[in-house]
Parts: structure tokens; C-alpha cells; sequence
């Protein structure tokens, strides 16, 4: 199943607001992703850090099935809103 653009930009900002209610999610993060709070606050609607929100997700399978609960939302949404971002079609290497 597909995701509109619009549902995963407003998918990866609820998971943006998962990852900001606890301070180790959001300071691993900004540590992985290179962003400080202010440069959070000024590119909310870039779609590259709303892409990057989800491939963060993506890393730890634990932290990804947690989210997806806490969201009530399937294990497959992050990778549908991944597909449906700019520059977030799954590559394949063969």
C-alpha cells in the first residue's frame, strides 16, 4: 500500500514528537543527524529532514517497533512514508 506525501511528512513529524518526549531519543538524534533545537525549529517543513526523521527511525529495529506502537500505527508505516518522501525510493544495489 502507498502513502501520499502529505501523510508521511505528517507521519515523520508525529514521529519527530515521539522522539522529542525523551531527551536520549532527541540527543541521539541530533547527534546522528548533525542539527541543533534552532535548526529544528527553522526546517520542519524540509522534506530532507523529514526524510531523515524516518531513515533515523529506521536504524534500530526496537526503537522503530516502539515508536510504531506508541503511534498505533503498523511496523510498514515508516518504510511507506519513507518511499513517499522526496529522495526516500528504496535503492537497489542488483
Amino acid at each position: 500500500m502507498s502513502m501520499s506525501r502529505t501523510a508521511a511528512e505528517d507521519f515523520s513529524i508525529q514521529v519527530f514528537g515521539w522522539l522529542a518526549d525523551d531527551h536520549a531519543r532527541i540527543g541521539a538524534f541530533l547527534g546522528w543527524s548533525g542539527e541543533s533545537p534552532a535548526s529544528l525549529r527553522d526546517r520542519m517543513e524540509d522534506p530532507t529532514l523529514l526524510l531523515a526523521i524516518i531513515e533515523f527511525l529506521m536504524l534500530d529495529e526496537s526503537m522503530l517497533i516502539e515508536a510504531c506502537q506508541a503511534l498505533e500505527t503498523s511496523p510498514e508505516t515508516p518504510m511507506q512514508a519513507r518511499a513517499a518522501l522526496p529522495g526516500g525510493n528504496e535503492v537497489h544495489w542488483t
